[in-house]
């Protein structure tokens, strides 16, 4: 079985509205086992991205996020970059989306999918 370690919503947020949508996301896919991970890899066009995936499977040294009845997993190496941020759900007259403000991010590009810290 793997460690991980798990957290309320600090040091990382994770608004009622992402969670929420995640809910519902899972609910739509008929597994509840299922977890959202969100992570960070090098792209984009300021140097780092962020990506969403869900999975089952916590895996060692991953911190798990819990917000109304929704795990959110993060690896080690995303965590250090995500460290502070808001991971937050909009839905407004240009789409829906989910948003991360991070404090760690020194820019970010015109869609807020990438940034560089």
């Amino acid at each position: 079985m793997a460690t991980a370690d798990v957290i309320d919503s600090e040091p990382l947020a994770f608004s009622d509205a992402a969670a929420n949508k995640v809910k519902d996301l899972i609910a739509a896919e008929g597994n509840s086992n299922l977890k959202l991970r969100v992570f960070v890899q090098g792209g984009g066009c300021s140097g780092f991205q962020y990506g969403f995936a869900f999975e089952e499977a916590v895996q060692e040294g991953d911190t798990v996020v819990e917000k109304n009845g929704v795990k959110l997993i993060i690896d080690p190496m995303s965590f250090q970059y995500l460290m502070g941020a808001e991971i937050d759900f909009t839905e407004n007259l240009q789409g829906a989306q989910f948003i991360i403000r991070n404090p760690n991010a020194s820019t970010t590009c015109g869609c807020g999918s990438s940034f560089s810290v």
